[in-house]
C-alpha cells in the first residue's frame, strides 16, 4: 500500500508541474520575439509536401507561428489527390516519409471512384493542427494567396487569418487588381470581424509592379522586402529596381503624399521540401514582437510596426525614441560571425540633393545608434552579417535583418 501511495503521489506532482508549467505559459503575458513564415505552400496547390508535415517542418526548427499560403484556396473540405502526381511533383519517398512521422492510421487512401487509381486524401487545417499546435510555443494561421493577373502579369496579395477562400476580382491594370483585391480583403474582414493581414507578393516576379504601383494602393501596409524563392528577381536588372531600393523609392512617394510607410517582411515562399529543386523553407521569415501567440496579437503588433524581418540575422531589440529621433539596434550574434548596421533613409523633397534609399551612416559591431538629423524623411536599419546565407537563393547572398522604417512624420 505504501508503495502505491508513494507511486500515485508522485504521479500527482508530475501533474501538477506540468499544470503549473501550462499556466506559466499562458498567463506570461511579456512582450517577446515570435518567428513566423506568412507564404509557404502545399499540396493543396502547387507545393510538394502534405501539409502537416510542412508545419512539423518549421515547429521541429523554431519557429512559432506557419501561414499555409495556397494558391485562391484554403486547405479546407475533402481532397483527394492521386498517387502519381504527388510522386511526380515530389519523389518516390514522399508517401513513406509521411506514414512514418504520422503512422498509417493517420494516413487514408482509396481507389479513385472515376479510374480505380490510388489516391490520397489531403487533411484540412482543422483536423491536423491539434498534432502540432502547443500554447505559446506554435500556431498555424489559415491564409491564402490570391493569385491574380492583369496586362499579362502576375498580381499576387496574401490574406492572413481568413475565414474562408477568397477568389481574385481581377482589374484592368495592375493598380487596379491590386486595389480591387485589397478591397475585397478588407471588406471580409470587417465582415467576419476578425483582424486579416494582406501582404503584396514578390513585386519583382514577372515585374509586374512598380513603386508607383505599390505606393499609389495606399490601403496596402505591407510587402515582401525579402522572397526566398530564387525566381522572383530579388536584385532587379539593368531596367528595374532592386526590391531594397523599390522599397525606398515606394516610400519616398508616400511621404511626399503624407501617406503612411509600406513595411516589409521576409518569407520562405517555399514550393519544395526535398532538396531537389529551388523555392526551399528556411530562406526567409518575420520576427513579430508581441504578448500572446494568437492571430489577433500578431497582426496588431504587425500593424503598429513592432517588428523586424530577417534571412538569417537575430536581433536581440530595435527601438526608436521618439523624444531624441533615435534608432537603437542590438543584435544577438553568432559565434564567428561580424556584423554591418547601415542606416538609411530618404531626403525630403525640396532638400539640396533629393536622394533616395541612402546611407547615411555604417558601423560595425553588435549595436549601433543613428539620431535622425533634418531634411530626412525617415530611418531604417539594414544589418548584414558576415556569414554567407546557409541555402542563398541569389548569387553571393549574405544574412541579413530589416527593421521598419521609423521617424515618420506627416
Amino acid at each position: 500500500m505504501k508503495i502505491l501511495f508513494r507511486f500515485a503521489f508522485v504521479a500527482l506532482l508530475i501533474c501538477q508541474t506540468h499544470l503549473a508549467v501550462a499556466q506559466t505559459q499562458l498567463t506570461d503575458d511579456q512582450p517577446r520575439h515570435w518567428k513566423g513564415n506568412l507564404h509557404t505552400h502545399s499540396l493543396w496547390s502547387d507545393g510538394d509536401q502534405f501539409p502537416e508535415m510542412i508545419a512539423d517542418w518549421y515547429r521541429e526548427r523554431g519557429y512559432n507561428f506557419l501561414a499555409l499560403t495556397d494558391h485562391n484556396v484554403i486547405s479546407e473540405g475533402q481532397r483527394w489527390k492521386s498517387l502519381k502526381s504527388i510522386i511526380d511533383r515530389s519523389d518516390d519517398g514522399v508517401l513513406d516519409r509521411y506514414r512514418d512521422r504520422f503512422g498509417d492510421h493517420w494516413v487514408e487512401q482509396r481507389k479513385s471512384p472515376k479510374n480505380d487509381e490510388l489516391e490520397i486524401r489531403l487533411k484540412p487545417l482543422s483536423e491536423f493542427r491539434a498534432l502540432l499546435e502547443r500554447p505559446s510555443e506554435f500556431l498555424m494561421i489559415q491564409a491564402e494567396e490570391i493569385s491574380d493577373r492583369s496586362e499579362g502579369k502576375p498580381v499576387h496579395i496574401n490574406a492572413t487569418n481568413v475565414a474562408e477562400a477568397l477568389q481574385p476580382v481581377g482589374g484592368d491594370t495592375v493598380r487596379e487588381a491590386m486595389q480591387n483585391n485589397l478591397r475585397m480583403i478588407l471588406e471580409h474582414e470587417k465582415s467576419h470581424g476578425r483582424p486579416v493581414l494582406p501582404h503584396v507578393n514578390h513585386p519583382n516576379f514577372g515585374y509586374a509592379m512598380t513603386a508607383e504601383d505599390l505606393a499609389a494602393v495606399v490601403a496596402e501596409q505591407f510587402f515582401e522586402v525579402y522572397n526566398g524563392h530564387p525566381g522572383v528577381n530579388q536584385l532587379g536588372d539593368d531596367e528595374h529596381p532592386s526590391i531594397e531600393l523599390m522599397w525606398d523609392q515606394i516610400n519616398a512617394i508616400r511621404f511626399a503624399a503624407g501617406v503612411e510607410p509600406i513595411l516589409g517582411i521576409a518569407t520562405d515562399d517555399s514550393h519544395e521540401y526535398h532538396g531537389r529543386r529551388g523555392s526551399r523553407p528556411g530562406r526567409g521569415w518575420v520576427m513579430v514582437r508581441s504578448r500572446f501567440l494568437t492571430p489577433e496579437y500578431l497582426i496588431h503588433a504587425m500593424r503598429r510596426g513592432d517588428f523586424h524581418a530577417s534571412s538569417g540575422v537575430v536581433l536581440k531589440q530595435h527601438e526608436f525614441d521618439e523624444s531624441t529621433r533615435t534608432l537603437t539596434v542590438e543584435i544577438d550574434p553568432a559565434e564567428g560571425e561580424d556584423y554591418q548596421i547601415d542606416f538609411i533613409t530618404t531626403m525630403k523633397p525640396g532638400t539640396d540633393p533629393h536622394k533616395i534609399g541612402i546611407t547615411v551612416s555604417s558601423q560595425k559591431g553588435n549595436s549601433a545608434s543613428y539620431q535622425m538629423k533634418d531634411g530626412e524623411c525617415y530611418i531604417r536599419a539594414l544589418i548584414t552579417s558576415s556569414a554567407a546565407h546557409t541555402d542563398p537563393s541569389f548569387e553571393g547572398q549574405k544574412k541579413q535583418a530589416w527593421t521598419q522604417p521609423v521617424g515618420w512624420a506627416k
